[in-house]
């Protein structure tokens, strides 16, 4: 049985997209890219978006509109939260241009900034760094920016609401919901405030207490993130207001009593365990928490997830599995184990920033899974420019259809096998490392195996067409 996962996480962004006009790449099978730039190579379409470069067959482009409409802000992985906290300090505006100079933060600024003490105004200062450092994905700098603005003004709501938040988005929600709840008690009518503190709550399996928090947040202020985000936690609710609990080292599990039996629950965090510690050995760190796994009957988990319906388990920070049917860990539920678990630790290492391709490439083959007689299909695939475009797998698979769905883990596996056998393991985690620093995708590429995206394609092409027949 073929498995499939979609990874999301829920995170915290402050500041509003910017809109900017982009050329239409428009397709003939209806799909529109945006691009900042679009040139004509040959028979391929090539652009940018970012800075990160793609290419498609031109035979897959129906028409290029130039500069035709707002291009959108670079879609987020799936399931990341829509939510921007919207009420910021009073003299933000005022300092902004200061602080952050084309895209990047003035240190001497902010070295000024604090020699003239004054305390208030320097925490906002630091406030809008790390609000630009978290935006650009530097996440450990806008967390020390964040502790230098708490100790200048450590009752600033602003402050301690957008540290909770960080907080959040690298794994330490437990720590987050302190925070949160300061910046609640100092703010109690800020929808911002209970809005965080529900995403602090719910990432730290308190879901009972998140639904109450939100609530209160769309009472001062809807927001229909928050909305959908306490619609899935009624959902959980409803759903596992009955189950059980069982923890272990790492993992506490949940599961309906009636569902599984003790012998199999044993088994399966008994496998969790193993998986853990050899995951550990190869990552060289750790998820920073309890890992929470729910197990479902096949309808439980499609009623909470809504999940695509070729979905085989999923890893929203918690690892919820579909087991109906089972009594034992067998091969194909072991595999499932690994992939899922395999998320946490990407995840981990790449501070949530990695693109979906290689989040699912690296989870496929830690389970182990390899190409094998799928590799000749999808080499006729390259050979005739009909694969899925590379940037096209950089979000979730979500909206795919179970055939494009199949052939999107197919070319993920394929990319990363191949990086792993041209260029080894130790350039897989570096890559994350990068991504975790903040770099984009394709920089990472760059520093580690020299490839940007257009190249590491036809690398990949060279390596399938290997499986062909002269």
């Amino acid at each position: 049985m073929r498995w499939f996962v979609i990874l999301c996480v829920v995170a915290l962004s402050a500041l509003e997209p910017v809109s900017a006009l982009a050329d239409a790449i428009r397709l003939k099978n209806g799909e529109v890219i945006y691009a900042d730039s679009v040139r004509t190579e040959g028979s391929s379409v090539e652009y940018e978006i970012g800075d990160n470069s793609y290419r498609i067959p031109q035979s897959r482009v129906a028409s290029i509109d130039a500069a035709a409409t707002p291009a959108p802000s670079p879609p987020a992985a799936a399931g990341l939260s829509s939510f921007r906290p919207k009420s910021y300090p009073l003299d933000e505006k005022e300092l902004f241009g200061q602080v952050v100079r084309d895209g990047q933060v003035d240190r001497g600024v902010l070295a000024e900034m604090e020699a003239r003490g004054n305390p208030a105004r320097t925490a906002v200062a630091f406030y809008i760094a790390a609000r630009s450092e978290f935006e650009a994905g530097q996440y450990d700098n806008a967390r020390r920016d964040l502790e230098i603005a708490r100790n200048h003004d450590p009752e600033n709501p602003a402050v301690l609401n957008y540290y909770a938040a960080v907080l959040v988005r690298i794994g330490e929600a437990r720590d987050a919901v302190l925070y949160a709840e300061r910046a609640v008690r100092i703010a109690p009518r800020s929808a911002d405030a209970l809005a965080v503190l529900g995403y602090a709550q719910f990432a730290s399996d308190r879901r009972q207490q998140a639904i109450e928090s939100w609530k209160k947040s769309l009472a001062l202020r809807a927001d229909s993130s928050i909305q959908q985000m306490l619609e899935r936690a009624e959902r959980e609710s409803t759903t596992e207001s009955n189950y059980s609990e069982h923890e272990s080292a790492h993992f506490l599990l949940r599961y309906e009593g009636s569902g599984s039996s003790e012998v199999f629950r044993r088994q399966l965090l008994e496998r969790l365990e193993d998986d853990y510690q050899e995951l550990s050995r190869q990552f060289g760190t750790q998820p920073r928490s309890t890992i929470s796994v729910v197990l479902y009957t096949q309808q439980a988990f499609f009623d909470v997830t809504r999940a695509a319906s070729w979905t085989g388990a999923l890893n929203d920070g918690k690892l919820r599995i579909p087991v109906e049917g089972l009594n034992s860990v067998n091969s194909d539920l072991a595999r499932v184990l690994k992939h899922e678990l395999a998320h946490s630790f990407i995840n981990q290492l790449s501070r949530g920033r990695c693109p979906q391709w290689l989040n699912e490439g690296m989870a496929q083959l830690l389970e182990p899974q390899s190409l094998g007689p799928r590799a000749r299909r999808l080499a006729e695939l390259f050979k005739v420019e009909r694969e899925l475009p590379l940037n096209s797998l950089d979000t979730g698979f979500s909206s795919f259809s179970g055939i494009e769905a199949a052939l999107a883990y197919d070319e993920s596996l394929a990319f990363v096998e191949y990086i792993q056998s041209r260029y080894g393991s130790s350039d897989l985690l570096r890559i994350l490392e990068r991504l975790g620093q903040g770099e984009s995708a394709e920089a990472a590429l760059r520093a580690t195996i020299h490839c940007d995206y257009r190249q590491l394609d036809d690398e990949v092409r060279t390596y399938l067409l290997r499986a062909l027949p002269n």
